[in-house]
């Protein structure tokens, strides 16, 4: 049997037809050969999911998203996909918006529900839906309030470098640049005795290690006479000493008890009473030699006879 050209273009063009249709839905994520059931969920907002972005249960790829479009006035979307045959969920899962990275799109995760009494889903059943931050709003909100410090810290150092530089005048700048330049010239000079001392040392390397040789000797001489003087016997010296001490505090003693010449002339008052009564007769003889010199020494030249003795009134002058 043969074909004409007619069927022949005409079974070419339902066969490339086909292929354009099975092709184009295969590139939207759809197999027409596998069978799959179409579901819905509603929005506010779709946070950038897109058609022929993936649908996942438990992270594995399970269907795609057919369509999306506005659902009423207030701007709700509705979101259409397909879901292959193998899986069964019941109509209280949840179809969760979330992102695949931190620069990747979008995807529809359904979150089964297991209750015992749940109904299961079927084709063109709307489930619950949700929309997760995902990683972008974790890093959002990790990142907000670190923001708002760096932002706080941008202001603070700006006051400091405002001020800063009101404090860094002209005046003050000069000031710095002198002291930069007078402590270098220190270092110069610091340097400079350093370089001194290691030539001074470099000289007299001979000199000093003589002389710390000295030292130790008599640093050694010193602890031998301290040795020496450890040894010495001083017990005697001291019970020498303590006896001397015993015989001075026994004079002593005898003294305040009245013994001995010391002691009487110490402790007699009658000692001091005739001592006092002997210098006040010692006294009345020299003014009596004074008032009356004639009485005790007799020169007469023409004769004169001596005048008597006359008591003084007042025996104290």
């Amino acid at each position: 049997m043969k074909f004409t050209k007619e069927i022949k273009v005409g079974v070419l063009t339902v066969a490339a037809v086909a292929l354009f249709i099975f092709g184009y839905s295969f590139l939207n994520g759809r197999n027409l050969l596998k069978a799959d059931r179409s579901f819905y969920a509603v929005y506010n907002n779709v946070e950038g999911l897109t058609k022929s972005a993936p649908v996942t249960i438990n992270g594995l790829v399970v269907g795609n998203i057919d369509d999306i479009s506005f659902l009423d006035s207030r701007g709700r979307l509705l979101v259409k996909f397909h879901v292959q045959e193998k899986f069964s969920f019941s109509k209280e899962s949840t179809a969760t918006v979330y992102s695949t990275g931190i620069i990747g799109g979008k995807a529809l995760a359904i979150i089964p529900n297991f209750e015992s009494d749940a109904r299961r889903a079927q084709p063109g059943d709307t489930l619950l839906s949700k929309t997760d931050s995902g990683i972008e709003g974790q890093i959002m909100d990790e990142f907000l309030p670190l923001k708002d410090k760096i932002e706080n810290m941008v202001v603070s150092a700006d006051s400091v470098l405002t001020n800063v530089n009101k404090t860094l005048n002209p005046d003050t700048r000069k000031a710095i640049a002198v002291s930069l330049t007078e402590l270098n010239k220190t270092l110069v000079q610091v340097q400079g005795l350093s370089a001194n001392a290691n030539q001074f040392l470099a000289a007299n390397d001979k000199e000093l290690s003589s002389t710390i040789k000295n030292l130790n000797k008599t640093s050694k001489n010193f602890a031998a006479i301290s040795d020496t003087l450890a040894k010495v016997q001083i017990a005697s010296v001291v019970k020498d000493l303590e006896q001397t001490i015993g015989k001075f505090n026994g004079v002593l003693d005898d003294v305040a008890e009245g013994k001995g010449s010391l002691g009487k002339l110490m402790t007699d008052d009658r000692l001091y009473t005739n001592l006092e009564r002997a210098t006040r007769q010692a006294e009345m003889l020299m003014q009596d030699i004074k008032l009356n010199p004639t009485r005790y020494i007799n020169i007469s030249v023409f004769g004169k006879k001596n005048k008597e003795y006359e008591e003084p009134e007042d025996r104290k002058q």
